[in-house]
C-alpha cells in the first residue's frame, strides 16, 4: 500500500509488541523536519488510513501509523491507559528516529483525540491536530439515549477528558471537524477548539463523522498549515 514504509513493531511499558507502520516521507517530496504521530479511530485500523498517511509523506512529513492494543492482530485489550502507554511507545520510536516529541505533530480522528491529548500531557509536541474531537468520552456516550450497557460499562472506566487536557495545555491546537457529523455533536467540537491555545478551527460544511474526505488532502493540509507555522517559531 506504501511501498517505501517500513513494517515497525513497538514495545510498550507494559510489554506488548504492537505492529505498527513507520512512513518516511516521499522520495519524491521536500523532506521536513517533523514527524506526525497518527492516533486512528475506534473504526477499523491503521491500514485503513493508508491515503491519509500517503498525503502527509507526500508533504514532506514522516508518519509514524499507530497500531494500539487489541486491533488488528494487536495483542491486549483496549483502555485509556493502554491506548496511552501504546502512544508513549509510538513516541519513543519516533524519538530514536530523530523526531523528539517538540518535532511531531499528534494527529487525532474521534477515540485517537482523547488519545493523543492524552500523550500531549505527558510528553508535549510542537503541535496537535484534533480531527472530531468530543469534549470527554463520558459527554459523547451520553447523547446517546438510552445509554446501551456496554457503551455506559466502557464510559465508566475510560474517561478520555479531551477539553480538559487541551486547556491544560499550551501546545497550538487545530480543530477540524464536519458540520453533519452525526457521532460527535458540533457543540463539543467547537468547545475543545475554544479551550486551547488555537491555531486553527476547520470546519468542513456536510461532512460526516466517517467520510472520505478525512483521507485526503482536508486533513493533511492542515496538518502541513500547523507544521509551516511551528517551523516558523
Amino acid at each position: 500500500m506504501l511501498p517505501w514504509a517500513e513494517d515497525v513493531t513497538l514495545t510498550t511499558s507494559d510489554g506488548y509488541d504492537l505492529a505498527s507502520w513507520f512512513v518516511p516521507p516521499h522520495p519524491g517530496s521536500d523532506a521536513r523536519d517533523q514527524a506526525v504521530l497518527l492516533a486512528h479511530g475506534n473504526g477499523g485500523d491503521a491500514s485503513g488510513r493508508a491515503p491519509l498517511a500517503r498525503e502527509l509523506a507526500e508533504r514532506g512529513f514522516a508518519v509514524l501509523m499507530l497500531g494500539y492494543r487489541g486491533y488488528a492482530q494487536n495483542p491486549g485489550t483496549p483502555s485509556e491507559a493502554g491506548l496511552l502507554r501504546d502512544a508513549l511507545a509510538g513516541q519513543r520510536e519516533l524519538e530514536v528516529r530523530g523526531f523528539p516529541a517538540g518535532q511531531t505533530i499528534y494527529l487525532g480522528e474521534s477515540i485517537g483525540t482523547g488519545v493523543v491529548s492524552g500523550l500531549a500531557v505527558e510528553q508535549p509536541p510542537g503541535g496537535l491536530v484534533l480531527r472530531s474531537p468530543f469534549t470527554s468520552l463520558h459527554d459523547v456516550g451520553a447523547t446517546l439515549i438510552p445509554v446501551p450497557p456496554l457503551v455506559r460499562f466502557i464510559m465508566d472506566r475510560n474517561h478520555f477528558p479531551v477539553a480538559e487536557q487541551v486547556a491544560a495545555s499550551d501546545v497550538p491546537v487545530t480543530v477540524i471537524q464536519g458540520s453533519a457529523d452525526e457521532v460527535v455533536p458540533a457543540a463539543q467540537s467547537d468547545a475543545v477548539a475554544a479551550a486551547g491555545n488555537l491555531f486553527e478551527h476547520v470546519v468542513v460544511e456536510g461532512a460526516r463523522h466517517n467520510d472520505g474526505i478525512w483521507l485526503g488532502s482536508t486533513v493533511a493540509d492542515a496538518v502541513a498549515r500547523l507544521g509551516d507555522a511551528i517551523a516558523t517559531d
